[in-house]
């Protein structure tokens, strides 16, 4: 497997990807109390099954080709084919590095790729001189988080309101640049 920039989308290869979403037995449990002036949120895992499926358009690509552009972005590629990718940018106005989308083809997960485009990721935000690299996930894709954390990364907000579906609340992730 080479992991090299992106330099642009052509085609949408998650067509032929498999399963884009997730599907877990367990999500996190967001609640929040708001008390003379101030807040106070906890998590706690919670057994819920709960399935999600997306589809990235071709609105979707256009819009990842736009922060690919930029030239921060990773493929993950086996004999020259796009198997996963990582969409990142440089956001200078707080000196962070945003992961905006990682996808892996499905006959390919869970066999280190995901590690090897976080950490492309991570190399490239220390290049910048980047404080930290910063994402957002649903707190129903367990899975994820749990992967997350695995790299690195520190729950470091929500936002309940982000989302039409109100089961799921927008968790902030970040890792620490040192």
């Amino acid at each position: 497997m080479d992991i090299k920039k992106l330099l642009k989308l052509t085609d949408n290869p998650s067509l032929t990807w498999g399963h884009n979403g997730y599907t877990t037995d367990r999500i996190y449990s967001v609640s929040s109390i708001e008390y003379a002036g101030s807040f106070e949120f906890s998590l706690r895992e919670k057994s819920f099954p709960y399935t999600k499926v997306w589809e990235t358009g071709s609105e979707d690509i256009e819009e990842l080709n736009l922060i690919i552009e930029k030239g921060h972005s990773f493929g993950a590629f086996i004999n020259n084919e796009l198997i996963g990718w990582i969409i990142c940018e440089q956001r200078t106005w707080n000196n962070s590095f945003y992961i905006e989308n990682i996808l892996i083809d499905e006959k390919y997960r869970r066999l280190g790729v995901g590690i090897q485009l976080i950490k492309n990721a991570v190399k490239e935000a220390r290049k910048l001189n980047c404080r930290v690299i910063e994402l957002e996930t649903q707190n129903t894709n367990y899975p994820a988080i749990q992967f997350y954390r695995r790299m690195g990364f520190n729950i470091t907000g929500v936002n309940t309101r982000l989302y039409d579906n109100a089961e799921e609340i927008a968790l902030f992730m970040t890792l620490d640049i040192e």
